[in-house]
C-alpha cells in the first residue's frame, strides 16, 4: 500500500512540476498578501501578538488559492475512474495527503521566512513551542484540504465551494495556532499553553480519523 502510495505522490508531484498550476497560484498570493499587508501598516507600529496573527491569516488565504488541486486536477484530466480501478480508496488519500503535505510545508516556510524578514514585530520568545505548532498546524491543514478537495472535486462551483466549506473546518484550527503563536511571543512556559497545544494535536487525530472513515464514500460516489 505504502509503495502504491508513494507512486501516486511522485505522479502528482510531477505533474505539478510541469504544470506549475499550484505553485505559481501559492507563489503569486504569497506575495500580494504580504504586500498588501505591508502596505496596509505602513508606518504604524503592530505588537507581536498582532503580527502572529496576520502570519496564519497569510497562510490561510495562500492555502485557499493552491491545495484545492489535489482531485480536481483528476477530474480535470479524466484519470479519477483509472484511479478508482487500480487503487484502493485509503492508496489514493495517502498519495494525496503525502502531496499536499509537502505543499503546504513548502508554501508555509516560504511564508515564514519572508515574513519574518519583512515584519519586525514578528517576534517568537519560546521558538521550540511555535516550531511544534507549526509542524502541526500544516500537518491539520494538509488533511483538511486533502479531504475537502476531495468532497469538492465533482462540485461545477469549485473555486467558490473550496473556501465556503474550508472555512468552518479550518476555524478551529486557525484560532488555536493564533492563540497559541500570541502565548510564544510573550514567551510563556509549556505549562501555560498545554491546553492549546494538546487542543491541535486532539483537532489532527480528529481529522485524520473523520478522514480516512469517510473518504472511502466520498471517493466511489
Amino acid at each position: 500500500m505504502f509503495r502504491r502510495a508513494l507512486w501516486l505522490f511522485n505522479k502528482d508531484l510531477t505533474s505539478e512540476l510541469r504544470t506549475r498550476y499550484a505553485i505559481n497560484a501559492l507563489a503569486m498570493f504569497i506575495i500580494v498578501t504580504i504586500s498588501v499587508i505591508m502596505f496596509a501598516i505602513g508606518q504604524e507600529t503592530i505588537s507581536a501578538a498582532l503580527a502572529g496573527g496576520l502570519l496564519w491569516v497569510v497562510i490561510f488565504f495562500s492555502a485557499m488559492s493552491g491545495l484545492s488541486r489535489a482531485f480536481v486536477s483528476e477530474e480535470e484530466r479524466g484519470t479519477s475512474l483509472l484511479l478508482q480501478l487500480v487503487a484502493s480508496p485509503t492508496v489514493v488519500l495517502t498519495g494525496k495527503l503525502f502531496y499536499n503535505l509537502i505543499l503546504v510545508f513548502a508554501m508555509n516556510m516560504v511564508i515564514l521566512v519572508l515574513y519574518s524578514a519583512l515584519f519586525d514585530a514578528f517576534v517568537l520568545k519560546n521558538v521550540y513551542i511555535f516550531f511544534f505548532s507549526f509542524v502541526l498546524g500544516n500537518t491539520g491543514l494538509a488533511f483538511a484540504s486533502t479531504i475537502i478537495a476531495s468532497i469538492i472535486a465533482k462540485a461545477n462551483s469549485k473555486g467558490t465551494l473550496y473556501p465556503v466549506l474550508s472555512f468552518p473546518i479550518l476555524l478551529p484550527l486557525l484560532l488555536m495556532l493564533v492563540e497559541i503563536t500570541k502565548r510564544c511571543s510573550e514567551g510563556v512556559k509549556f505549562e501555560d499553553i498545554a491546553p492549546e497545544f494538546f487542543a491541535l494535536v486532539s483537532y489532527n487525530v480528529v481529522i485524520a480519523a473523520v478522514s480516512y472513515m469517510l473518504f472511502d464514500f466520498i471517493w466511489k460516489e
